[in-house]
């Protein structure tokens, strides 16, 4: 079995993952996101030690407009139980942040494969 496997006896374990979804649209208008993908990156790197982005496509049914159709970009980090609970309230804080500038009716935040709509 991989998890007693003699090299990982020595590694350190990150046991929680951290993923805030980054739209690309406002009420379906496409914009650039790369500035917001950034600010989420470097907040993570900051707060976790490092960051990834991926790109996905996601659908949602708006209140306002229907069926959005939109380019997302994930950002993601690993972390120890520790460091999410120390630093939770500063990443819902930047997405409540994002969520008002980007004029959303909600940001996505998935946590350890559970989703949150801040």
């Amino acid at each position: 079995m991989l998890l007693s496997h003699a090299k990982l006896k020595n590694a350190f374990k990150l046991s929680c993952r951290i993923n805030a979804y980054i739209p690309s649209t406002i009420h379906n208008i496409p914009i650039d996101n790369n500035e917001y993908i950034l600010r989420i990156a470097e907040l993570f790197s900051k707060l976790f030690g490092g960051a990834t982005s991926t790109d996905a496509l996601g659908f949602w049914m708006s209140e306002a407009v229907g069926m959005i159709k939109e380019k997302t970009t994930i950002v993601f980090a690993y972390c120890t139980t520790e460091q999410l609970n120390k630093s939770l309230d500063e990443v819902i804080t930047a997405l409540e942040d994002l969520k008002i500038e980007l004029k959303q009716e909600a940001i996505a935040l998935e946590i350890n494969g559970k989703m949150y709509f801040i």
